[in-house]
């Protein structure tokens, strides 16, 4: 068991480490500082299953990092929730295989409300119909899933959560983000205790 357990770790990792790293990336960054930090608008993830669950992370991440981010269930969005999209938002979207009709459809709906949305997706097929009609693709380089049946998004959601940690990461820095900044959208908890003694420190230097 625990030799096939580090067989997972290690296929896991190579998947990572596999991730195609271009200038699409500086071009998701800067795209998303113009509409969030320069015209004030927000990110809107969304995705279905588990891709669903990553954008959801990745929306908390970003909000928590001071790059303004929801998530948007597709599914939702077909009955009222569309209305929270508005001029200068991002599209953020995730589909492993670029087909998900759910998020097909969202596309279209968004267009119709804002028809000049900036549209994101990260998949694992860059020559799929949702790629076609988003503006930035984020390829994760398709990897195969751990899973034995190859089915369960395993893998798949691995490389997908750490592209997202990059991106926060890069934005946080482009945009001076400090421990004070942290501290001020953690009130509570372990996090918020840590951030406002790094925020104390750094005064006091």
């Amino acid at each position: 068991m625990q030799k096939r357990i580090r067989e997972i770790f290690l296929a896991e990792a190579r998947a990572i480490e596999g991730i195609p790293v271009s200038d699409i990336f500086q071009k998701v960054i800067d795209a998303i500082y113009e509409q969030v930090h320069i015209k004030r608008g927000k990110i809107i993830t969304s995705g279905m299953g588990k891709a669903g669950e990553i954008a959801n992370n990745i929306a908390t991440t970003f909000s928590s990092t001071g790059t303004p981010s929801v998530f948007l269930h597709p599914s939702d969005a077909q009955h009222g929730d569309l209305g929270i999209i508005r001029e200068n938002d991002v599209l953020f979207l995730i589909s492993n295989s670029g087909k998900t009709r759910e998020i097909i459809e969202l596309v279209d709906l968004s267009q119709r409300l804002v028809p000049d949305i900036t549209l994101i997706v990260v998949t694992g097929n860059p020559e799929s119909p949702l790629a076609d009609v988003t503006d930035l693709v984020l390829y994760t380089g398709n990897p195969s899933e751990v899973c034995p049946l190859g089915l369960t998004p395993t893998t798949s959601t691995t490389v997908m959560t750490v592209m997202g940690d990059a991106l926060v990461v890069c934005l946080m820095e482009k945009i001076g983000f400090t421990a004070h900044d942290y501290a001020l959208r953690h009130h509570g908890g372990y996090l918020g205790d840590k951030s406002r003694s790094a925020a104390n420190e750094k005064e006091g230097q």
